[in-house]
């Protein structure tokens, strides 16, 4: 036994430091702390706690009908298992730019009396790391007074600004448990013609941002045959990985942070956690700086690639809800879209199959559904792909953009659209 592991509690030792009433932070996706989660709902006498927190990857049982009166989860990007929830009103989500997050926290907005995290080991300086997810964990950590973490021996030891003094923690369990996987899906047929689409729009030298997903993987797999790429993203998995590895990914071009793959946090198998532990070449940022705008023009040829759930004849992008229902959150979307539009060569394009629910529904609408949230402004998208070919919208009129539109929508459902086209007196 080492000697921080002397110094470790049990999870329920961990969590008797919260008071009923506090504000507290959850660490998100694969840094979850699932067993101070655990030992959370088994503090009877916890009462009016409210839980921070992006997506969180696993059970989250402060979300269960029996302890809803006691916890309120207030989501900043919603994951599955707070999608009911949500719906039946028994958590919260709060709409916003990822890009924005940290400066909730940061500016007392949302005042946080504690931090429940997921740290990688302390090494012989007395840091730990906040492994997988520094995202807008780093403004919590500097805001929140009381500290409390699971110290996970297989989590990553992540470079950049992730480091935290071991000190600075008031209690912590110690485990040893893998962290949660995401393996590479087989792809489908229309993933694998969008990712080809995709891969066309790719020069050499461009960088990259995508996220998770059969479209983002497919896309990767098919870029083995550019040179120099770069990444600066808020996020990415293990398609990364081989064209790392292979020296298609070099970052030699980037202006910002060249030579190193720049990300706020990372979701993927085994192999993408290996290929991230110790990595100099992999630097993790928060995400005000990660997604800042500002910073993202500067880099020349940004790709950023995202995904939406609708689009109407102008435009307007859905990426956050199904109607009424939320199903994620605005993210970092916005962040990237106008940050590649005003990049030099940059290209912001919105991925997304042309139909949903096994070719039932077109993707491609007249109008968004009652309630559906718009993430993308029809005046700030360009580039819309799905596997019936790609179109920029960009600088297009009404009735050009809504054919150039309905060109690329599946063709079970073009004539209808059309005629919605006509009804809207936008045929052209």
């Amino acid at each position: 036994m080492t000697e921080w592991q002397q110094h470790a509690v049990d999870a329920d030792q961990v969590v008797a430091h919260l008071r009923s009433g506090m504000n507290v932070f959850v660490h998100g996706a694969a840094a979850t702390p699932a067993p101070l989660l655990e030992a959370l709902v088994r503090r009877p006498d916890l009462e009016n706690i409210r839980l921070y927190h992006m997506h969180l990857d696993g059970p989250v049982p402060f979300a269960e009908p029996e302890h809803s009166p006691r916890f309120r989860s207030i989501s900043l990007f919603t994951g599955p298992g707070l999608r009911t929830p949500v719906a039946e009103g028994r958590a919260d989500f709060i709409p916003v730019f990822l890009s924005d997050i940290p400066g909730l926290f940061l500016s007392g907005q949302i005042r946080l009396d504690a931090a429940l995290l997921q740290l990688s080991p302390p090494d012989t300086h007395g840091l730990c790391t906040l492994g997988t997810s520094v995202d807008s964990a780093l403004a919590a950590v500097q805001k929140a007074p009381l500290l409390l973490a699971e110290i996970n021996e297989r989590m990553p030891r992540t470079h950049g600004h992730s480091a935290l003094p071991l000190s600075r923690v008031r209690a912590f369990a110690a485990t040893r448990r893998e962290l949660p996987a995401h393996a590479l899906q087989v792809e489908t047929e229309v993933e694998a013609r969008i990712g080809e689409l995709i891969a066309d729009l790719v020069e050499d030298q461009a960088c990259l941002q995508l996220g998770i997903g059969g479209i983002p993987d497919a896309v990767l797999s098919r870029l083995g045959n550019k040179r120099d790429l770069g990444i600066h993203t808020e996020m990415f998995s293990d398609g990364v990985v081989p064209l790392a590895e292979a020296g298609v990914i070099t970052n030699r071009f980037k202006s910002i942070h060249p030579g190193r793959i720049v990300t706020s946090f990372v979701m993927g198998s085994r192999r993408l956690y290996d290929f991230i532990d110790d990595n100099p070449l992999v630097e993790f940022h928060p995400c005000d700086r990660t997604n800042d705008t500002s910073l993202i023009r500067k880099i020349d040829n940004m790709i950023a690639i995202n995904s939406a759930i609708q689009i109407d004849l102008t435009g307007q992008v859905c990426a956050d809800s199904i109607g009424h229902r939320i199903y994620s959150g605005i993210g970092g979307q916005m962040d990237f879209i106008r940050g590649a539009a005003v990049s030099r060569g940059g290209k912001p394009i919105i991925a997304l199959p042309s139909t949903a629910a096994g070719g039932k529904i077109s993707r491609i609408v007249p109008e968004l559904n009652p309630g559906a949230g718009v993430v993308t402004t029809r005046g700030h998208v360009h580039w819309i792909v799905t596997e019936f070919g790609a179109v920029n919208l960009h600088g297009k009129a009404l009735g050009e953009r809504g054919e150039a539109l309905v060109s690329i929508a599946h063709p079970d459902f073009r004539a209808e659209l059309r005629n919605q086209l006509r009804n809207l007196k936008r045929f052209i």
